[in-house]
């Protein structure tokens, strides 16, 4: 049993919120609502997360601060407390070996941010236009060893901070990102507000037109509620059992998403006017980031800094989630092996660097190499597209429709009324509701529809 303890509520909030607000929210949103249409996207992104995401994410930080125990033992502790099947841990694993593998490949890009964050500082950034810019980041990437140092480089301060402790290192981190990443993002959004198309950009991106409305983008924003929220992943099992026993769920919930939806609207503002001041797409895919932006960025007047700024937010944006990704599997080696705080950091992030070299390799010499070629709907996906399909498309829809169908059916109203602190009694019966009929069918669907592609 835990007995690590955030040292108060604000604790908790600032660390949830640092787990869930990270590149999701600041570098996925933008590039997914500008594929989705703008508006329509943001709309149903905002319904899923209040009707599916928030009910997913209450139930496992309930599941945390009622078993005190890391993910991989929490659900069927509570289960065999009420002589159900042990087996229910299952619930736990799933989380958190899909949070271990959206580490490996998480950090991997958090690696090339943090790179970027250095080229832009030292004005070694392509300035010869689209071409250039294309071709450094292909040449970068496609550096293995170069991208692995980077990577590791990230992970080592990960550790660092990590190995120091849950409030001296973990909660303290999350203490200071917070108004680190809002001060930078609040820096770029009046940049962008004052020398971006302002009005394109906000309309493109506000503008109510539900002729986008298509089943494509409505599973995308489902999708991305999941990811952006931060569940399904084992952070917030593992951080509600170090949630105070007293601490309201009802404000930190509001906390949480109102947090997400923050940053993510935030993040859409900055991007948004510039792209279209420069006359780029805004429905590019992740290369939004790396072949698009820094083109804007070459042109632009103090573009060197403005260019640093970003990239400095985006590797803040990436630092917290990847400690919260790491955690359950620190917390479960010292609860299940007695591992130290400070061995079981480093023996875990040396895991996701190893583990992390197949997404290094997958844009290098490994870029053709598809492992399950077998399979036909498989066949396409190199190392780095098989580690997230597996983790987004089966480990995290799965995770989330097991916690629905644990806390709203096999536990449901023996979830005793402490563990739901600060939730009316309107708001409980309005839970259970989402988790036994909302959430089962909603995360179906997107599981389905994700695997069949």
């Amino acid at each position: 049993m835990s007995e690590q303890r955030w040292s108060s509520g604000i604790g908790f909030t600032l660390s949830a919120v640092g787990a869930a607000v990270g590149l999701g929210s600041i570098w996925r949103f933008p590039y997914l609502a500008g594929a989705g249409g703008g508006f329509v996207f943001i709309a149903v992104f905002a319904i899923a997360c209040l009707v599916i995401a928030s009910p997913v994410l209450v139930a496992e930080i309930v599941l945390g601060r009622w078993s005190r125990h890391s993910p991989q033992r929490a659900a069927g502790t509570i289960a065999a407390f009420f002589g159900f099947s042990a087996r229910w841990n299952v619930v736990g694993w799933c989380g958190a070996l899909a949070g271990f593998l959206i580490a490996t490949y998480y950090t991997v890009i958090a690696g090339w941010v943090l790179a970027y964050t250095w080229f832009f500082l030292s004005g070694h950034y392509a300035t010869a236009g689209t071409a250039a810019v294309v071709a450094k980041f292909k040449t970068f990437t496609a550096d293995s060893f170069a991208v692995s140092l980077w990577q590791l480089g990230f992970l080592a301060l990960v550790t660092l901070v990590s190995s120091r402790g849950l409030n001296r290192g973990v909660e303290w981190a999350n203490r200071w990102r917070a108004p680190a990443l809002l001060a930078i993002l609040l820096l770029l959004v009046g940049y962008s507000l004052l020398n971006g198309d302002v009005a394109r950009g906000l309309q493109f991106a506000f503008a109510p037109d539900f002729t986008r409305l298509t089943s494509a983008v409505v599973l995308g924003a489902v999708g991305q509620a999941l990811f952006a929220v931060g569940v399904s992943a084992g952070i917030m099992i593992v951080y509600g059992s170090y949630m105070p026993a007293a601490e309201s769920l009802g404000r930190n919930l509001l906390v949480i998403v109102g947090a997400i939806f923050v940053v993510s609207l935030l993040a859409t503002v900055a991007i948004f006017p510039l792209v279209f001041h420069y006359g780029l797409n805004p429905a590019e895919g992740p290369e939004l980031v790396f072949q698009v932006l820094p083109v804007a960025f070459a042109e632009m007047p103090g573009g060197r800094i403005i260019g640093a700024l970003f990239f400095a937010l985006l590797v803040l944006a990436a630092f917290t989630p990847s400690i919260g990704l790491l955690e359950p599997w620190i917390a479960w080696l010292h609860e299940r092996f007695g591992v130290k705080r400070k061995a079981a950091s480093s023996a875990t992030a040396l895991a996701c660097w190893l583990v992390g070299q197949g997404s290094v390799l997958s844009f290098g010499r490994l870029a053709e190499w598809h492992p399950l070629d077998s399979i036909p709907r498989l066949a396409s996906f190199n190392f780095f597209g098989l580690m997230d399909f597996v983790a987004s498309n089966v480990l995290m829809p799965l995770s989330a429709l097991l916690v629905s169908v644990m806390v709203g059916w096999r536990l449901g109203y023996r979830v005793p009324e402490a563990e739901l602190s600060g939730l009316s009694p309107a708001m409980r019966r309005l839970l259970m509701f989402s988790l036994r009929y909302l959430c089962p069918c909603g995360i179906i669907v997107v599981m389905v529809m994700g695997l069949a592609g």
